[in-house]
């Protein structure tokens, strides 16, 4: 069954089938994800103290994961298809997260570290299942498709969090675990389920019928140099990459340490609802912010989404020892970083021929994801050093410096469209 075959009735038939079996996968993966990055900050402060600068290495950890297995799954997946990706990240996941859990109960770092790298497969799965969802969309309405992979994840993401006291509560009361225990033996229950949603449900599979694979021996597939090349050989390429890139550092470097900041100044029991409803931020408009950027544009996009992270990280830095002004501070991160990387990644597909989106994806995926675990890393240090305050106020300087490119991308766009007009 090839593209070219089918009846424009059959393509949206197997596209709804695919929509609709992806968004399981997200509201499973997130959930998983969600709860368990949480409490990854309090496992490392648990093991070496609260009041340690590690305390980011936790998500910075799975964040390099996701980074490293974004290029490794997005190469597979030109070979093989979507589903054998989606499928090894998960699987993965699933081990990740249960080596993060006898890292927990053991209080060995090194093994929860292992665990974390691990766990970071389900994200990059997670994040290149907003690809496959264009595989065999019209040009028109990718960022729409994309939106709506993306809007799936809320359900999962928003309730996680609130998942767990209870799963703590269960691992110490049923099976006398560590406290931080019980949430990632929850994830990889979890996770699981998003393996075995993927490998009986993603059936045909969206890549293999859109003939966007190459065949082991056909094609020499490009190093992520070559397709990094590819990305930044056009001005609206850079913008894309940029976007992505710093909306993903900005939102990784303040929710980091958000609940170690909450925790340090008596508010740990509200951390998880403001993680919740800056969870709800990232994915609950991602159908207006997928609809915003096919009419609108995807500079209008990217455009939005740093104004939005701007004004985020300038509440955050005001809000002192105010757990309230964290409450919408978190929610507008959450949405800016939406209008980012939605924006940025249909803008990515915008910039590159048809057959080399597949090329590129997992390399764009691969220096977010990096980047991001870099200011996860170094977000404990800044934290510790000079305060949760400037931490966020690097931040609204690097989403600014986004807003500011952008800006002028937008106007000289428009002044070569008055040229040629």
């Amino acid at each position: 069954m090839v593209l070219a075959a089918l009846s424009p009735e059959d393509r949206a038939a197997i596209q709804k089938r695919t929509l609709r079996t992806l968004m399981v996968g997200q509201i499973i993966g997130a959930a998983a994800l969600a709860s368990a990055v949480t409490v990854g900050a309090y496992v490392v402060q648990d093991i070496l103290g609260d009041t340690t600068p590690w305390g980011g290495i936790a998500t910075a950890t799975a964040t390099m994961g996701t980074a490293v297995m974004a290029q490794v799954l997005s190469r597979i997946m030109m070979r093989r298809g979507r589903r054998p990706g989606l499928q090894l990240g998960y699987a993965l996941a699933t081990v990740g997260a249960i080596l993060a859990a006898l890292g927990a109960e053991h209080r060995s770092l090194a093994l929860f570290m292992v665990g974390l790298f691990m766990f970071g497969n389900g994200q990059a799965s997670n994040l290149l299942a907003r690809y496959a969802a264009t595989d065999l969309a019209e040009p028109h309405n990718r960022a729409s498709s994309m939106s709506r992979i993306v809007f799936a994840s809320t359900f999962g993401a928003v309730f996680g969090p609130l998942l767990i006291s209870p799963a703590e509560i269960a691992g110490q009361d049923w099976f006398g675990w560590a406290k931080y225990t019980g949430p990632w033996v929850f994830s990889s229950i979890v996770l699981l389920g998003a393996f075995l949603n993927t490998t009986i449900r993603l059936r045909p599979d969206p890549l293999v019928i859109a003939g966007g694979i190459s065949p082991k021996g056909t094609v020499k597939l490009p190093s992520i140099k070559e397709a990094l090349t590819i990305v930044v050989a056009t001005q609206k390429g850079r913008l894309a990459l940029a976007s992505m890139v710093i909306s993903q550092v900005t939102m990784v470097a303040v929710m980091a340490m958000t609940p170690v900041h909450m925790k340090l100044h008596g508010h740990e029991s509200l951390s998880q609802f403001v993680i919740s409803l800056h969870v709800a931020g990232m994915y609950a408009f991602s159908p207006l912010v997928g609809r915003f950027a096919d009419k609108k544009g995807t500079h209008h996009a990217v455009l939005a989404g740093a104004s939005v992270l701007v004004l985020a990280t300038v509440m955050s830095a005001l809000s002192g020892e105010a757990a309230l002004i964290l409450f919408p501070a978190l929610w507008f991160l959450g949405i800016g970083w939406n209008f980012g990387l939605i924006g940025g990644s249909a803008m990515l597909l915008e910039s590159v021929p048809d057959d080399k989106r597949v090329t590129v994806q997992g390399s764009a995926d691969l220096m977010m994801s990096f980047c991001g675990g870099l200011a996860g890393l170094s977000s404990g240090f800044i934290r510790k050093a000079f305060g949760y305050h400037l931490l966020a106020a690097s931040a609204s300087l690097a989403a600014a410096a986004l807003l500011v490119w952008a800006f002028y991308a937008f106007r000289r766009m428009q002044l070569q469209s008055s040229v040629a007009g």
